[in-house]
């Protein structure tokens, strides 16, 4: 996506360890209109599939879960990172956080993730795939079906697209980033 990819070169920030800072404009201070192009090519993507949820979690992949699920028609549902007393029938899985460096536990109400649901899961980075393994873990649980992963950026040399695949998942990255070396963003043609 070659708006996504001029942005990142643009706005984007590396900083040593393979982090990169899209700050400005996906993941704290966000650009609807970048997003509403994201969510488009998502449709794009995906819209073959039999994607009836979209899922997510909080915080950074409700953007453009929520423009995904508004351009599709469809609910869409997140992962919490604490669990509120008010849930019941809470699904739980742990999950390593790369860019904080902790564990922390991924809630989501059974109520909303079911047999019946095929979920196409959006979120803003694919990099070890620490995430998007506890997502799978949450699906099992629930009894869901997982029809494929679509992430905005996807960190290459953090090898998570590898690890998904061998789950079986379909993966679709709108931006992959092939190195931050030097903190030099190298973005994959």
């Amino acid at each position: 996506m070659e708006l996504l990819k001029k942005r990142i070169l643009q706005d984007g920030t590396c900083f040593p360890g393979g982090i990169l800072k899209v700050d400005s404009f996906i993941n704290h201070q966000m650009d609807p209109i970048l997003m509403k192009s994201i969510a488009v090519e998502f449709v794009r993507k995906f819209a073959s599939t039999n994607v009836n949820k979209i899922m997510t979690i909080e915080a950074s992949g409700i953007a453009p879960a929520i423009m995904t699920g508004y351009l599709l028609g469809l609910p869409v549902v997140f992962g919490k990172k604490k669990s509120p007393k008010t849930m019941k029938n809470a699904l739980c899985t742990k999950v390593h956080s790369f860019t904080k460096d902790r564990d922390y536990d991924v809630v989501i109400s059974s109520d909303y993730l079911t047999p019946q649901d095929n979920v196409l899961f959006v979120d803003d980075f694919l990099a070890y795939g620490n995430a998007a393994m506890g997502v799978i873990d949450l699906i099992k649980q629930g009894g869901a079906n997982l029809v494929g992963m679509g992430f905005i950026i996807e960190k290459e040399f953090q090898h998570g697209r590898q690890r998904l695949e061998a789950e079986g998942v379909r993966v679709e990255s709108l931006a992959i980033i092939e190195d931050l070396s030097d903190c030099r963003i190298k973005i994959k043609d």
